[in-house]
């Protein structure tokens, strides 16, 4: 019988040891799980992806008293840009941020319409579109791959860098070899001005240009900043020629695994973190303008108008966006 009671006892134990292994972490979002969300991105520890995925940590954390833990990979840890939206789609990570209109619009397509040439005419405009029915239109189009569209954090408006010139007008442009993301709008955008569009993977950027396989590139001011496009890049001339999102999207069977009150917390976090990197870009714009003088970057201020008149037909161009939703972003 003591034999029978410590073999019992032995047994319950062990029985113990497997329910308490069972019911550790898991991304899967069962009953009494932490939900682990690895967020990808491709950005430096100070680019604007970064800036927000660690707000959206903080904020989403806090919301649901620990039960959804977010694991930020950036710097291209997890691939490129394509590289993140295809894992995604098919769960083998959950969340990522990446520029709406690079190779993300090869996915969604209408998304190339935020590389069309002077569509906003500025930030008032890009958020009355972004946060009103035209952004959530967009964002629905997402789940048709296997996404949820969950809002839009900053990248912001666009210039040209380069290694040669200053340049004030598209003829200074003319012949450049630039750096275009992977997608059709860009191309047709580029050629516009006379310059050589020349796709390269952000994650390889900075070494394109330090070994002279393209002349410059394009983008946000807080973008040249953090991945330090200025020590291989001496002119920035500020076009503003287009606005660019980061898009935040999660795979769809994942947010279909979160509880209400998860998918609540998730919400509101993204909403909240679009709010607060708004504000902390624009704070940070006449820093970094000193930042590049600093460094000795020559800073022009181009005809813009002389700009928008060469690229005025891209529009026409590019077929993947339909006409009515330029139309509507215009009047909007």
């Amino acid at each position: 019988m003591k034999i029978n009671r410590i073999v019992m006892a032995s047994g319950m134990a062990l029985l113990l040891l497997v329910l308490a292994a069972c019911s550790g972490t898991d991304s899967g979002g069962a009953a009494g799980d932490t939900v682990t969300l690895k967020l990808a991105h491709t950005g430096s520890e100070t680019h604007q992806y970064q800036i927000a995925a660690e707000k959206f940590k903080e904020l989403v954390e806090e919301k649901t008293d620990g039960s959804i833990e977010v694991e930020i990979h950036g710097n291209s840890t997890l691939g490129s840009e394509a590289s993140a939206v295809e894992q995604v789609m098919d769960g083998s990570i959950e969340m990522t941020t990446v520029s709406a209109d690079s190779s993300f619009a090869n996915t969604v397509p209408e998304m190339n319409v935020f590389g069309l040439p002077y569509l906003f005419e500025d930030r008032d405009h890009v958020y009355r579109t972004l946060d009103g029915d035209i952004g959530q239109e967009l964002l629905d189009l997402t789940e048709s791959q296997n996404m949820k569209g969950l809002g839009y954090w900053e990248v912001g408006f666009r210039h040209i860098t380069n290694s040669t010139k200053e340049i004030t007008t598209p003829e200074d442009v003319k012949g450049l070899q630039i750096r275009v993301q992977p997608s059709p709008v860009w191309e047709s955008h580029m050629k516009a001005i006379g310059a050589s569009p020349t796709p390269v993977d952000f994650n390889e950027l900075y070494s394109a240009m330090d070994q002279g396989v393209v002349d410059g590139q394009e983008n946000p001011l807080p973008t040249i900043d953090s991945m330090k496009f200025y020590e291989v890049q001496k002119y920035v001339s500020l076009t503003s020629h287009t606005y660019s999102p980061a898009i935040v999207v999660m795979n769809n069977d994942v947010w279909n695994g979160l509880d209400e009150e998860q998918q609540t917390a998730v919400q509101e976090a993204v909403d909240e973190t679009t709010t607060y990197h708004r504000e902390a870009l624009a704070e940070k714009e006449e820093e970094i303008l000193k930042t590049l003088e600093e460094n000795d970057v020559i800073i022009t201020e181009p005809d813009r108008e002389a700009f928008r008149e060469a690229t005025k037909d891209v529009k026409n161009e590019v077929k993947e966006v339909p006409a009515d939703l330029i139309e509507r972003i215009e009047n909007n």
